[in-house]
């Protein structure tokens, strides 16, 4: 019979985790994401966090998205500006142009006439950037123009979409299980 389950404490988890100083020298799972205009602070700090505990290869903001440093973000994000790999991109196209330059393709996170589930995304698929939009408009014209495919999270109720960063988490750990074993750049490699 199994022990009885209780709670880590503090000094365990933080045993478990990587320093500030190892997670920026650590290999990080070959998956990008992009925030395209997203308006909620909370949300990118969520965003962050999240970012940090998948340990994904970098993120990308563009556009009216608010980025570090600010206040808001800190509160959500508790320390992962500091310890995930991002950029700032005013123009959409600049994104574009620079994860092109990389060979990555653009994956949009929303409902189109050709999304398939998140599921299905195979191995073979990346390198990938995936797109997540604004709140309430979603993937702005520009970054659907763009993109090589589309994928999107199955809603089975009344409502059609889920809070940005509920969406980022989901998808992105998926991605993260899917792409764990294919040797793609790393972030490092499109920053230089």
């Amino acid at each position: 019979m199994s022990p009885p389950l209780r709670k880590l404490t503090h000094r365990e988890l933080v045993s478990r985790r990587l320093s500030e100083e190892q997670i920026h020298h650590a290999p990080r799972y070959p998956v990008y994401a992009l925030l395209d205009n997203v308006r909620s602070m909370y949300n990118v700090g969520s965003v962050f966090r999240t970012s940090d505990g998948a340990r994904r290869a970098g993120l990308l903001v563009s556009g009216s998205t608010p980025h570090p440093p600010r206040k808001e973000i800190s509160k959500t994000a508790l320390g992962a500006t500091e310890t995930v790999p991002w950029m700032y991109y005013r123009e959409p196209r600049a994104a574009i142009e620079h994860l092109r330059e990389q060979r990555i393709r653009l994956c949009v996170v929303e409902h189109t006439n050709g999304s398939r589930s998140y599921t299905e995304v195979k191995p073979h698929d990346f390198p990938l950037c995936f797109i997540f939009g604004n709140e309430l408009t979603g993937v702005s014209p520009a970054f659907l123009d763009a993109a090589d495919m589309a994928i999107e999270i199955p809603m089975f109720g009344t409502k059609q979409s889920l809070n940005v960063a509920v969406a980022y988490g989901i998808v992105i750990f998926e991605m993260v299980r899917i792409a764990s074993s294919a040797p793609l750049p790393l972030f490092e490699d499109i920053v230089g």
